[in-house]
């Protein structure tokens, strides 16, 4: 079985990966960095295009000094 795959889908398929990594990266670094071990395990397995080390850098994020008090 052979694939035909253009240098359009090639290039999208790159970009893809890449975008995955650098949201996947940021987002293993916060949990471990939480000791939040479920996280951790969740964010390394699941692929989802970035969308879930993306939720979960949102849930996460520190809060501002205006929205402390």
């Amino acid at each position: 079985m052979t694939y035909n795959i253009t240098t359009n889908q090639e290039i999208a398929l790159v970009l893809l990966a890449v975008w995955e990594l650098a949201w996947k990266g940021l987002a293993l670094w916060r949990a471990a960095h939480r000791n939040q071990t479920k996280w951790f395990i969740a964010l390394l397995f699941i692929n989802s295009a970035g969308l879930l080390p993306i939720m979960y850098l949102l849930a996460t994020a520190p809060l501002k000094e205006s929205e402390k008090s």
